[in-house]
């Protein structure tokens, strides 16, 4: 079953080899399988930025990567944008990249004496924003204006932006000069940030072996078989997820933990005011309920449980939790503090 397209229709209409309609769960297994095999073709280990590119795609936002050269962090972008048969564009961030190259510009016609709008590169089902910190904070605002608001503005025109729409942006932490970092602000805009560590010696061996039998280090969709899905099916995904029941308790649990990053919730840290000088926003919870959401349809269930929401915990709020000075002389990190948080909050 796995290897046959599935047709975009209502997913009631999607059919087992029995004859017997799939559920939303199970035609949601089939599509994620297929993009995991994508990533078994390009990407050895990752995986857990290979799940958290999936459930951020079907969770409807964009994501931040962040890690040292050579990690693959565009091929991982790649893979997923070349698993889904929609438009793709790849953006290499310079300091003189103006918001005219990323948005677009209008252009005088000289043969009909009038403006024409030339939309830019950022009109895409899947934009890779490749070193985001490289870009100025103006070419930087207007990418994040056009992720808040679906739409680009061009010559007073708004031109809306292709469905499903996702950023995927890159960071290199290590390198300051020539640099513009995000501001925190702005960083919250990304539903997760994802931190990549280096392989293990086996995964590295695993790396070599398999560029040595592709025999070239670039992607090329097409040999990597016809298991890409459809705009549809991404669709089909997103409102699915939507459809996943949460319950109050589940709420309360994702608002606790959000409140707890600010001091507040049922059992507030003691230490936290010396350590975190801003806590998580109400974007925050929100991140963490659409996660869930993905999470439980992708592991073929209709409703959240607590679970789901602590899967990617720490990647919804790790680029929300400012620490204090002293926290960072001292070592402390976000994760740690996120550690101390889900420990604390009571699991309901």
């Amino acid at each position: 079953m796995t290897n046959l397209p599935l047709p975009p229709q209502a997913p009631q209409q999607a059919a087992t080899s029995a004859g017997a309609p799939l559920s939303d769960a199970g035609r949601a297994k089939v599509l994620t399988d297929r993009i995991r095999a994508r990533f078994g073709a390009t990407l050895i280990g990752q995986d857990m930025l290979r799940e958290a590119l999936i459930t951020t795609m079907i969770a409807g936002g964009h994501i931040l990567i962040e890690s040292v050269p050579g990690l693959a962090k565009t091929t991982a972008a790649q893979t997923l944008a070349t698993s889904v048969s929609g438009s793709f564009k790849r953006i290499q961030c310079t300091s003189d990249l103006m918001p005219s190259d990323l948005v677009g510009t209008q252009v005088f016609d000289f043969a009909h004496q009038r403006f024409t709008t030339q939309i830019g590169p950022i009109h895409a089902n899947f934009v890779l924003l490749d070193e985001i910190n490289r870009s100025n904070a103006k070419t930087q605002s207007a990418t994040l204006e056009a992720m808040a608001e679906g739409a680009t503005t061009i010559g007073g025109q708004r031109i809306a932006l292709p469905k499903p729409f996702m950023v995927i942006a890159t960071q290199n932490p290590i390198e300051q000069e020539g640099t513009f970092p995000l501001p925190e602000a702005q960083m919250d805009r990304f539903m997760l940030k994802a931190v990549m560590t280096y392989p293990s010696a086996e995964e590295e061996q695993r790396m070599l072996a398999l560029l040595s039998r592709r025999g070239t280090d670039a992607i090329d969709p097409s040999t990597m078989g016809q298991g890409r899905i459809s705009i549809a099916d991404v669709e089909f995904l997103r409102d699915a997820a939507r459809r996943v029941h949460v319950s109050d308790s589940i709420m309360n649990y994702a608002v606790d933990l959000v409140a707890t990053s600010r001091g507040a919730g049922r059992r507030p840290l003691p230490a936290l005011a010396s350590q975190v000088r801003l806590g998580a926003s109400p974007r925050a919870s929100i991140s963490l309920i659409r996660i869930g959401q993905a999470q439980a349809l992708i592991n073929g269930r209709d409703y959240v449980i607590p679970e789901d929401v602590k899967a990617f915990v720490h990647e919804v709020l790790r680029h929300r939790i400012l620490l204090t000075f002293e926290a960072q002389a001292d070592g402390v990190t976000a994760d740690q503090i996120i550690d101390s948080i889900v420990q604390t909050v009571p699991v309901p």
